[in-house]
């Protein structure tokens, strides 16, 4: 498994490729917790005019939001109990300089109410023309992961199996690797492939919100 966190972001996909991701995941714990409050990921692939929204809540105060648009990619995560959340005394500010030098681009990203900029504990963007992530900061520690960076990003290695380790983990019990693997690779989701995974859930039920996400499903 790749580490990936903002001091190894060259282990996170390309934008297209953390787009579907981000979908893949949302499905994916839509399937295994129909119930909306007990879910990690979500994708609304209408967020806005030519705007797509990923993110992640764990319930326990942390959290990321991922925006996509003509420009590119706008992320930003929340790790509140880490050394260089914004919820510790004097760092808002410090985020607050950060924030007014991320490029014009992205703007909209950080002027949205949706991403709460006042608790951040980390942020990069890459631009449609960039080969590479950029990540903002504020004076560092000497932790390993200061910014609660890869403790938050962990599933975004394009792993399947890392799913697999997360969602046994969390349900406590053994999930089977192909379908998420199907999941993965953005194929049709079929009523057979939502029973390995959940049998308690029709795909018929859940279309409305594969719409919203933008994934493919079978009739």
């Amino acid at each position: 498994m790749k580490s990936i966190s903002t001091k190894s972001l060259q282990n996170l996909p390309d934008i297209v490729s953390l787009e579907k991701l981000l979908q893949s995941l949302a499905v994916l714990d839509l399937i295994m917790s129909p119930e909306w409050e007990d879910r990690y990921y979500s994708f609304d692939s209408k967020w806005g005019e030519g705007e797509t929204m990923g993110s992640m809540r764990n319930g326990c105060g942390d959290s990321f939001n991922a925006l996509f648009d003509k420009h590119g990619c706008f992320f930003k995560g929340l790790a509140h109990d880490y050394p260089l959340s914004s919820w510790r005394e004097g760092n808002l500010e410090k985020w607050k300089e950060v924030i007014n030098k991320v490029p014009n681009e992205f703007s909209s990203a950080t002027s949205e109410p949706a991403f709460d900029m006042d608790g951040i504990s980390f942020c990069f963007w890459r631009a449609i023309s960039d080969e590479t992530w950029t990540c903002g900061s504020i004076d560092s520690v000497e932790t390993d992961d200061p910014d609660g960076s890869e403790f938050l990003l962990e599933c975004l290695d394009g792993e399947p199996s890392t799913y697999q380790k997360f969602v046994e983990e969390y349900y406590e019990e053994e999930i089977p690797l192909s379908p998420i693997e199907h999941i993965y690779d953005h194929m049709p989701l079929t009523q057979e492939l939502v029973n390995m995974l959940n049998p308690d859930v029709i795909l018929s039920d859940i279309r409305a919100e594969l719409i919203e996400i933008g994934y493919p499903a079978n009739e």
